[in-house]
Order: structure tokens, then C-alpha cells, then sequence
């Protein structure tokens, strides 16, 4: 048993809101224990923020990038300790967690290049003798609230960004796997970057709330549901902060007749089953075009079946747990609703047991076809190992259905044909496209963010656009005359020439 609290000055801090267990999803068992944090946990958060975030904004470009440069070093060092926490608290595989520590190095990465991201704009002579440039400043104090599925890669999306922009940044992690933001924390201590830019808040919506409404925060960039998305822009906005709120998904992969069906159902299964199926970008719908789709089933079925499930730090583990038991029971309860809705069930996870593991989340993969398509098991987000094959039967009616979904955050086509894949890049109403790629999650240095309800705001999350969303414009025009030049008075609104 560990114990994890906020850390806030540079230092562990306990306050008094109270404390729950931490658990391994692989065994059900209490590993930790997490102090909670409420409204004056948030506010000494943030005064000690603002504070830090005077002497950090004003820091050169190069002192900022130096910090970035040797905390890349510092989370290379320890990917093994980061990934090792994220297994024992989340479950997934440690391959897996490596992973998302890699993809989250990528923004790490970007953000040693803000010298080039903050360089401003600069037009001599735009009237005689009048000069116009641009600079872009840090906004303050700035907060990230982020899920459990990916406790390290998410949060890298936010902070390199903010911070490397010379704000100071405030991290609300999900309760159920903390602890490899207190690790991240340290770590940018060890890098030198002064106490207070960097801390972390731990608790549920008590804490979510006053980082959402506390006046020294000036923006908030969330990823998680869709609902709980929705909560975070109303709430934020309407306490006058920007506000990137990323909501959840039901992506969809469309199989064309013409598609390499091994390649698909291999490349789907993981987008599916992958991670439990517990990603924003995960695949779990699929979606058949014409007389493709017997064989798509019967291959995609043979992929689920040799799916090895287990504990995430166990070499042989293809899927690991889902996060908590409620999470394993709504799998059950939703395949049980889709069979008796008529729906056929062509891989059933749902008597899966791990030897030696009982009381872990455990469930296997699940593959549905024939689901009624206003049936909750096809338009919500399950969030776990299920997939739904639809079918239809031509490009049009894949593109229809596709695009009648109410989130938009990721979606694939498999085909052969560069006519209906670039038909399908234009005409479907989603923010991130794969081409014979399953999970289209652009590189740290381009940007993530979907469209409808998978996202609310304007700034998409990490690269450029994470640039535009922390930092502010000043346009400023200026004129030297010479002492001895005349000028005479207008009071006409000033023109050019």
C-alpha cells in the first residue's frame, strides 16, 4: 500500500478532504491510497500558481526549452517506473503503456521548438513611418482535467505546451490511476523547472468544479465524455475562461468490398480490443459495404478468439482488464440487451474467467452483427471490448451512417480504391480520417480533436493549435518620428498611406 497526495509548491500535500483506495483492476485489490482535494486544495493550487507563473512567464525562450530538453531525457529514463505504475492502476499491457508514454514525448518533443512556435509577425512601413508586429504571451494560471485511459499521454497533450508557453499549469488526474502524474511531477522538479508551474490536484467533481469556476484560472482543457464535456464548457465558459473540452466517441470503420481482409481485421481487432477497447480512439464499430461482410466476420471473429486476456504486466497478455467492476458489468449488461434485442453474438466475452485473477475486471472480447440501429449497444459509447459489425450495402449508405452518428472524433476506411478513399476524407463529418489505418491519432506535432459532439470549443488539443489556445495575441503599431517632425492634428479615423 502507497499513498498519493496533491503536489502542490513542489512538495506532497495531504489537505483534509479525505481519502479512497486506489485498485488494481487485475485483482481487484486496494493498492493505494489517494487524498482527495476540494475547493481550498484548488485555491492553494492556484495562488501559489499565480505566483510562480509571474517569474516563469517572464523567463527567456531559452531557459524554458533547456527545462523541456532535460525533462525529455528524465522521461526516457523512467518510461519503465511511469509504465509500471499506469499497469498496476489502470491495467492496461505494458507494452501498451510505453506506448502511450512514447506518443505523449511527441508533444514533449514540439515543445522544445516554441521558439519557433512563438515567433511573432513583422511588416515594416504598413503607413509611412508606422511599423506593426505581433507577439503572443502566456494567459496565467491554466488547468488540465484528464481521464483514466491514458494517464500519461493525455495530460503530455496539455502540460509541455502550457507550460513551455510560460504559463503555469494545474493537473486534475482521474482518481483511478494518479499516480504517474505525481511521477511527472517530480521529474520536472529534477529538470528545474521552478516549484508551483507545475501541480497536481487530486478528486472527482468537488475538485473538477473550483478549477472550473475559481477566477485565478483563464482556461481549462478537458478530455473525457461527451456529458461531462458538455459540464466542463458551460461551466467554464460561463466563468468567463477559454475553455478545449474533448467528449467521447463511437468511431466507425468502414470495410469496402475491395479491402485486404486479413489486413482489416487484424488492424480493427486492435483498434477494438486493444487497450480493453478503453480509447477514445477506439474502433467499436465496424461497418461492412456489400459482399464483403461474411468474410470480414468470420475473420474478425478469428482475431478475437486468439486474443490472450490477463494482467496487463504479463508478457503473454494481449487484453488486458477494464478499469473498475462496473465497467466489466456494463459490457455484460449491454451484450445481454443486444442479444435479446436480436442482435447475433459471434465472439461472447462475457463468461470469461482468469485463472488465479477473480476478482479482476476481467471480460473478453466481444463481436455482435445484426444490432438494431437505434440500439444503445451501436449508438453509445460502450467504452470496453465489443465491436459492432453493421452492414450496408454500398459507399453511399457506409458514408450516411457514418456521418448521421452524433460524435465525430475518429474514424477508418479499408479499401484499395483511391476514388472512395478520398471521397470518404472529404464528405464524412469527422475530425481525424484513417486510410487503411485504425487508429488515426495525429503525431504530437500536428493536432488531435474531432468535431460535433466529440468536441467542445474552437482549439483542437496538442501542436499548433494547443500554441493558440495558451497564449494570447498583441498587435502592437508603432511610429518614431524624428523630435523636430510636424504632425498635423486629424480627427479623422486614422488610414494608411
Amino acid at each position: 500500500m502507497y499513498e498519493i497526495s496533491h503536489w502542490i509548491g513542489g512538495q506532497d500535500s495531504t489537505g483534509a478532504a479525505g481519502t479512497q483506495p486506489i485498485y488494481n483492476p487485475a485483482t481487484g485489490e486496494a493498492v493505494g491510497t489517494l487524498h482527495l482535494g476540494d475547493a481550498s486544495t484548488v485555491d492553494e493550487a492556484v495562488r501559489t500558481a499565480a505566483e510562480a507563473q509571474r517569474e516563469w512567464g517572464r523567463a527567456s525562450l531559452a531557459r524554458r526549452t533547456q527545462v523541456m530538453y532535460r525533462m525529455r531525457e528524465l522521461v526516457i529514463a523512467a518510461t519503465d517506473e511511469i509504465a509500471a505504475a499506469i499497469t498496476r492502476e489502470h491495467g492496461k499491457t505494458l507494452p501498451d503503456a510505453r506506448g502511450e508514454i512514447a506518443r505523449g514525448l511527441e508533444t514533449l518533443e514540439f515543445a522544445t521548438s516554441i521558439t519557433q512556435e512563438l515567433q511573432g509577425m513583422f511588416a515594416e512601413n504598413v503607413s509611412t513611418g508606422i511599423d506593426v508586429h505581433t507577439m503572443r504571451q502566456p494567459l496565467g494560471v491554466v488547468a488540465g482535467i484528464t481521464p483514466f485511459n491514458f494517464p500519461a499521454m493525455v495530460p503530455f497533450w496539455m502540460h509541455p505546451i502550457a507550460i513551455a508557453t510560460g504559463n503555469a499549469f494545474i493537473l486534475k488526474p482521474s482518481e483511478r490511476d494518479p499516480s504517474a502524474s505525481n511521477i511527472i511531477a517530480r521529474l520536472y522538479q529534477e529538470a528545474g523547472l521552478p516549484d508551483g508551474v507545475f501541480q497536481v490536484v487530486h478528486g472527482g467533481k468537488v475538485t473538477v468544479d473550483a478549477l472550473l469556476t475559481h477566477p485565478g484560472i483563464f482556461a481549462v482543457s478537458f478530455v473525457g465524455s461527451t456529458p461531462i464535456a458538455q459540464h466542463v464548457h458551460e461551466t467554464a465558459a460561463k466563468h468567463g475562461k477559454r475553455v478545449q473540452a474533448l467528449g467521447g466517441a463511437n468511431n466507425h470503420a468502414v470495410v469496402m468490398p475491395d479491402a485486404n481482409v486479413q489486413l482489416a481485421a487484424a488492424q480493427i481487432a486492435s483498434g477494438a480490443f486493444g487497450s480493453a477497447g478503453e480509447r477514445c480512439m477506439a474502433v467499436p464499430v465496424a461497418v461492412t459495404v456489400g459482399d464483403v461482410h461474411d468474410d470480414f466476420v468470420a475473420a474478425i471473429a478469428e482475431e478475437a478468439r486468439k486474443l490472450v486476456v490477463g494482467p496487463g504486466d504479463q508478457d503473454s497478455t494481449d487484453m488486458p482488464p477494464v478499469i473498475t467492476p462496473d465497467a466489466r458489468e456494463r459490457v455484460i449488461r449491454m451484450t445481454d440487451e443486444a442479444e435479446a434485442a436480436g442482435a447475433t453474438v459471434v465472439v461472447d466475452g462475457r463468461s470469461l474467467v482468469v485463472k488465479g485473477y477473480e476478482n479482476g475486471n476481467f471480460v473478453g472480447p466481444v463481436v455482435l452483427t445484426d444490432v438494431p440501429r437505434d440500439h444503445s449497444t451501436y449508438t453509445d459509447e460502450v467504452f470496453g471490448p465489443m465491436l459492432v459489425v453493421m452492414h450496408v450495402n454500398n459507399f453511399d449508405e457506409a458514408l450516411e451512417l457514418v456521418n448521421s452518428s452524433p460524435f465525430g472524433n475518429g474514424t477508418a476506411i479499408f479499401t484499395a480504391s483511391g476514388h472512395y478513399a478520398r471521397r470518404y476524407q472529404e464528405e464524412v463529418t469527422v475530425g481525424m480520417i484513417g486510410v487503411n489505418v485504425p487508429i488515426p491519432t495525429p503525431v504530437g506535432y500536428s493536432s488531435f480533436g474531432g468535431w460535433k459532439d466529440s468536441l467542445f470549443g474552437e482549439h483542437h488539443a496538442h501542436g499548433p493549435e494547443a500554441v493558440g489556445f495558451y497564449t494570447r495575441q498583441k498587435a502592437m503599431t508603432t511610429r518614431w518620428p524624428h523630435q523636430d517632425e510636424h504632425v498635423e492634428t486629424s480627427m479623422s479615423f486614422p488610414t494608411h498611406g
